[in-house]
């Protein structure tokens, strides 16, 4: 099928806006892959401080034999990153099979965003990328490596490792995913319990019980947000072993996935017959089927910050409008909470990532002929992974239709012709809205602003009783700048409660929404941010605000001449506590959303 003219427009467009950094980045890997074997030229002293932790493998090191770097975000209090612990041990054994030899290069932090939604430490969490991507690039300085296999799936972890890793791009690499954990309760049911508590229907011990039964063993979380979406950006960037994304953590095709990639890496490593280095892989053509994926399936908003500083790494400039264009051409696939019922495992059982991918390849949505990890390109992707009768891993075709069309469809047959993204702009600046899981009908919202500085401050307003009317929730002072521009996943309950009640709401915000935010309209990254001197910064409680993503327009119907005049909103002075004052040089070095929101890239230069 030929391409898409708008895809291929896009793509055109992010080619020729990054040509002198693609080719900059280019020559970098290059020079790296020309400058020859890294071990070989370090000296007797440097090798024996590398081999002196392996006593298993120390022979085999010596005998100069590929050797692959484990980069590892485990921790047992992330359930996503828990399976990791014994990968590890497993790789090496794996490795060696394949004649390789296999060493942890190093360990990541992964903060569960989980845990610190509503507090203090949800300021450090988009901050934690550039320190994820920096400790990424320390454990692969070791110069000890000819490929590198990439453990880690959840929020900031994945875009974190895929940014150090892409300043190593001479080196083949792929992501190892762990898979989610088994259906709990269902969303729509956790949902309603923390809406009922919200209310004061329900008791603090009745919303933990609904909590533990939702989140309840090893593996990502079941609704689709950041983490998951990541999983299928992987998949349709040609990053993972084909179909890895949602096998479960316990079982034999999980098992034989991660055997799978282990022994991939051999083959395309420095020293392997097919050559496939990462900063190849990722080229403009990847990014683009990356954001055609994420529109496809409603995938998170975080990603209109992630894929951008992800895009930056490897000289590639993408921009909200080309996400904008992209959106308003790709169908909508996928319905999976909050953007439909079903659970990540549900859609899994439909089809999948597979499906998916078969279906964007078959319409000209995606470009079939990007360098992949796999062999057999793009198109691998769209097989799923099974055991035979032996219990050895194949690929089988998908199938014509979806296992259930409820959760997934054909791109002849989509829920919606466009994807789940609009972009807004007026005189509040540039923001992002997710319309995938918002009803039609409320697209469109003009009200009063309330006008909030904190989370804590909307909770009580709403508590009180303040909120009960058509109002348009303005949250401020959440920018990068700021403080680090947190998740304001707490006021999903509240403003869900007004809505249910029969209020037009909306939330207008310079911060950032959870991936699991789904049916109230939030129009959210406003750029430029508040504190600077941001538009946000003007408005004052009572005035009107109109969100229209129909038209794609954020506006305070105020004055001209009377909203030139309105000086800003006293700034917030810089908090201190949980560590937050160690992160204030990437505070003040952050730039705007749209570009990744990322003070290492943009003191790097990049």
């Amino acid at each position: 099928m030929p391409l898409h003219p708008e895809l291929s427009a896009v793509t055109d467009r992010i080619i020729e806006r990054s040509a002198p950094g693609r080719r900059a980045y280019l020559d970098m890997i290059e020079a790296a892959r020309a400058s020859g074997d890294d071990r070989a030229r370090l000296g007797c002293a440097n090798l024996a401080h590398a081999y002196a932790g392996t006593d298993d493998q120390r022979d085999q090191m010596r005998d100069g034999r590929m050797n692959i770097a484990i980069v590892t975000a485990y921790n047992d209090m992330l359930s996503a990153h828990a399976p990791y612990y014994r990968y590890p041990e497993r790789m090496k054994i794996w490795a060696l099979e394949a004649g390789a030899t296999a060493q942890v290069a190093g360990g990541v932090p992964a903060m569960c965003d989980g845990v610190t939604q509503g507090f203090e430490g949800m300021e450090l969490s988009l901050f934690s990328r550039d320190a994820i991507a920096m400790a990424t690039a320390v454990a692969l300085s070791h110069r000890t490596f000819d490929a590198a296999a990439l453990l880690g799936i959840c929020d900031k972890i994945v875009p974190g490792l895929l940014m150090g890793a892409l300043r190593f791009g001479h080196l083949p690499m792929l992501l190892v995913p762990g898979g989610p954990m088994a259906t709990g309760i269902s969303n729509k049911q956790k949902a309603a319990v923390r809406e009922a508590y919200a209310e004061g229907k329900v008791s603090r011990e009745e919303l933990l019980e609904a909590e533990i039964a939702a989140y309840h063993g090893h593996g990502t979380c079941t609704f689709y947000g950041t983490a998951n979406s990541n999983q299928m950006m992987m998949e349709a960037m040609g990053l993972h072993i084909p179909g890895a994304a949602f096998a479960n953590p316990a079982g034999k095709l999980r098992q034989e996935l991660t055997r799978a990639a282990v022994q991939r890496l051999a083959a395309i490593g420095w020293k392997g017959d097919d050559y496939r280095p990462l900063g190849r892989c990722v080229d403009e053509r990847a990014i683009v089927n990356a954001a055609a994926a994420l529109l496809a399936t409603g995938g998170s908003t975080n990603h209109l910050i992630h894929l951008p500083a992800i895009a930056r790494a490897a000289g590639i400039v993408i921009d909200w409008e080309d996400f904008d264009r992209l959106s308003k051409a790709v169908p909508l696939l996928a319905r999976v909470y909050p953007n439909g019922s079903a659970d990540v495992n549900g859609f899994e059982e439909a089809g999948g990532p597979p499906f998916v991918i078969r279906e964007l390849l078959a319409a000209g949505l995606m470009h079939g002929d990007v360098l992949t990890i796999a062999d057999g390109g793009m198109a691998q992707y769209g097989r799923k992974p099974a055991l035979d009768d032996q219990e050895r891993l194949v690929w089988r075709d998908s199938p014509a239709d979806p296992g259930d069309d409820t959760i997934v469809r054909r791109a002849d047959a989509p829920f919606a012709p466009e994807g789940g993204f609009r972009i807004l702009a007026g005189n509040l600046g540039r923001a992002c809205i997710k319309v995938s899981a918002v009803d039609h009908d409320r697209w469109v919202i003009e009200a009063p602003a309330r006008v909030f500085t904190t989370q804590a401050e909307v909770q009580d307003a709403f508590k009180a009783g303040e909120l009960d009317r058509d109002v348009v929730v303005v949250v401020r002072f959440q920018g990068p700048r700021a403080n680090g521009m947190p998740e304001l996943h707490k006021l999903t309950p509240p403003l869900g409660v007004l809505q249910n009640r029969g209020f037009r709401v909306a939330l207008v915000t310079d911060g950032r929404m959870s991936g699991a935010s789904g049916k109230v309209p939030a129009a959210i990254h406003l750029s430029p941010e508040a504190l600077g001197g941001g538009p946000i910064a003007r408005l004052r409680d009572g005035d009107m605000v109109r969100l229209d993503a129909v038209s794609g327009t954020l506006d305070a119907l105020v004055d001209a001449v009377e909203w030139d005049a309105r000086d800003p909103a006293a700034e917030p002075g810089m908090a201190i506590g949980t560590g937050r004052e160690l992160f204030r040089m990437m505070n003040g070095g952050a730039d705007e959303a749209e570009r990744g929101a990322s003070a290492m890239l943009a003191a790097a230069g990049l």
